[in-house]
């Protein structure tokens, strides 16, 4: 009778769990998805997350933020209209000098709202993180005191998942700036090179390597947004803020009478570039491998039209329309996946095959996702929570799917989109270079094998997903990645039976 009593208990647990179908080790994954999101820091999503190093644990120096003279601000500058030294009535005017609730009283601005955007750029940033000390963000900033904002995410789908599997909380954008050098980063860890940039693109900086400030630009940040001499080319031709593709879909219309498959290049698209990305590295070792894109087949049809034609689905940033960005695509900037070549085709697909290939359980190797900007969570796009959404109700059709025993997904931000974050970026011989680490950001690892309610402390970037791409498929190492940023196996547990 007991023999019989343990047959059926051992039969009820195999019932509910299954044991890893190929051993013991990293192994085990044969498919890994990564879900980029956008613009948001650590701290403005996740700084009240429990057991995270979040805003209760942020310095005195790091809450209060300086003035343009280096001295503390009285209060938070005014929250400025985009564009505009005038107030958002939204706001107190003197909001005190500390990180603060967007949604609670007295604004209640909920994460279901949007917002404005805030500058986010490559010099900026620099400046904002002040060595380490996080203290310049509000006077840098275009948005004024906005930066400090953050919400308590705890009724976020993404943090109820969060919960269950793992938060990094010492991942690093990989790169100072926005979403184009950052997108970059996250396939190549380079930075693209145009030596032959327009004059009037590179930016003006000083002996010290900070932007030059306009003539009449606000002395403090209390009376205005600082004004700048930018660019988004550096004085000796890096491409540290956006540029548009040389190929559809672009912001630049094709020429009049050219091939529509082309932008004008009257226009000065950033030249095809030809350094070395992971989707050279995977194809290498013939591992499959796809960048999906949200509204990617009706940006391109959109994209080949005459520039006397609306091309709200590029560029459009009303909410409730699709609306693509060209330079949120990082493989459309490089030669080897020009118009009409092979790669381009096998390669660069639409969100409606991601989604369908969940579903049939049959996805490539390695897939990067990219939402569309009505789901990717931008200031000024959309809101929070409708990206959120989307990307949690994507992680529960991955785990209804057959893909689920064999999958991990990494779900982060390319930036912070000028968010404030206090945990300093590493620095030091491994870790810092000219373009980065930049400001702390959100990331997730979702898999059957990730440790359970775990916040992992390990110090990551960016790169720290090719490290792990690369050493699960034997990869070709890319030489720009970090010797010092993990490779994500820390948030993983081999020894523990799958279940749902």
């Amino acid at each position: 009778m007991r023999r019989f009593l343990r047959i059926a208990v051992c039969c009820l647990i195999a019932a509910c769990t299954t044991l890893t179908p190929r051993g013991r080790g990293l192994e085990t994954i044969e498919h890994i998805i990564v879900i980029y999101a956008e613009n948001r820091s650590f701290d403005h999503l996740y700084g009240l997350f429990p057991g995270a190093e979040g805003i209760a644990q942020a310095t005195a120096e790091q809450k209060t933020q300086l003035d343009r003279d280096g001295t503390p601000m009285p209060h938070l500058p005014p929250v400025w209209k985009q564009g505009t030294r005038e107030p958002d009535p939204r706001f107190p005017q003197q909001l005190l000098n500390e990180p603060f609730r967007l949604d609670a009283p007295p604004i209640n601005l909920p994460p279901s709202l949007q917002i404005r955007n805030l500058v986010h750029r490559y010099y900026q940033n620099a400046e904002q993180i002040a060595d380490g000390r996080n203290n310049k963000f509000a006077a840098i900033s275009d948005a004024g005191g906005l930066v400090m904002g953050h919400y308590d995410g705890s009724q976020l789908p993404m943090w109820k998942v969060a919960r269950e599997f793992v938060l990094a909380d010492h991942f690093f954008m990989g790169a100072l700036g926005g979403s184009f050098l950052n997108h970059l980063w996250l396939v190549c860890a380079c930075t693209a090179h145009w030596p032959n940039a327009p004059a009037d693109e590179r930016a003006q900086v000083d002996e010290r390597g900070r932007l030059k400030e306009r003539p009449g630009s606000p002395a403090s940040a209390l009376t205005g947004p600082p004004q700048f001499l930018d660019g988004d080319i550096s004085p000796d031709g890096y491409v540290v803020n956006t540029a548009q593709p040389a190929y559809q879909p672009s912001r630049y219309a094709p020429a009049p009478g050219g091939d529509a498959r082309f932008a004008d290049p009257a226009k000065h698209p950033l030249p095809p570039q030809t350094l070395k990305t992971i989707g050279d590295t995977l194809s290498a070792k013939r591992i499959s491998w796809a960048w999906y894109a949200g509204a990617w087949n009706r940006a391109l049809t959109d994209g080949m039209q005459p520039s006397a034609v609306k091309r709200s689905i590029i560029y459009s940033n009303r909410k409730g329309t699709i609306s693509f960005q060209p330079h949120h695509h990082p493989f459309n900037y490089f030669a080897r996946f020009a118009p009409g070549t092979p790669d381009r085709e096998l390669h660069l697909k639409d969100a409606e095959e991601f989604f369908a290939g969940i579903d049939a359980g049959q996805l490539p190797q390695v897939s990067f996702y990219k939402p569309y900007g009505d789901l990717n969570e931008h200031p000024a796009y959309t809101d929070v929570l409708s990206g959120d959404e989307h990307i949690a109700g994507l992680i529960e059709r991955i785990r209804r799917s057959a893909l689920w025993p064999t999958v991990a997904v990494v779900v982060t931000y390319d930036e912070n989109g000028g968010w404030w974050d206090h945990v300093p970026p590493p620095r030091g011989p491994g870790w810092s270079d000219r373009w980065g680490p930049g400001t702390r950001v959100p990331a997730i690892v979702v898999s059957p094998y990730a440790k359970r309610g775990y916040v992992d402390k390990a110090p990551y970037d960016t790169t720290s997903i090719i490290k792990l791409i690369t050493r699960r498929f034997d990869l070709e190492p890319l030489s720009g990645v970090r010797p010092n940023a993990g490779d994500l196996t820390n948030a993983f547990d081999f020894s523990q039976p799958l279940s749902r």
